[in-house]
């Protein structure tokens, strides 16, 4: 599976927006237009396409929240790729590049604590749960380098 992150440009943001998940997951992750919107007006944001060969299949974002920390905010694959094992080769490709980030000791992630798929695949990561995120919605949890 050749499989990359590439940079959203104006040649491929209309086709990275036009990507969804399945139904019964909208409700966990915010659509790719809107990301790409509040990325654009804020510091610190960067945003993926996740490519297989040619194709546009995913989207990642994550912000610098801190000095010391990344956030990965964003992980989705198109509903027509999923369950081919992209997300995970994708988070694979996403944290190598978090990683040559100078400075960086932390890297976070959150999710629905109800989302058992998404505890155990971050988790086969080494993402360690540190609890809920200060509005009590998400759980959040880290890998430290």
């Amino acid at each position: 599976m050749n499989l990359s992150l590439r940079r959203i440009t104006r040649a491929n943001y209309e086709a990275v927006s036009d990507l969804e998940v399945r139904q019964e997951q909208r409700d966990y992750v915010a659509s790719n237009l809107w990301s790409l919107v509040e990325a654009s007006f804020n510091e610190g944001y960067t945003t993926r396409a996740i490519y297989l060969d040619d194709i546009p299949v995913g989207f990642l974002m994550w912000v610098h929240a801190t000095e010391s920390q990344i956030s990965i905010w964003r992980l989705m694959v198109d509903q027509k790729f999923q369950a081919q094992g992209i997300g995970r080769i994708a988070l694979n490709l996403a944290l190598t590049e978090i990683k040559q980030i100078p400075d960086v000791k932390e890297i976070e992630i959150c999710y629905n604590p109800k989302n058992a798929v998404a505890k155990d695949f971050y988790s086969s990561f080494g993402f360690v749960e540190t609890g809920m995120d200060v509005d009590g919605d998400d759980m959040l949890a880290v890998i430290t380098l």
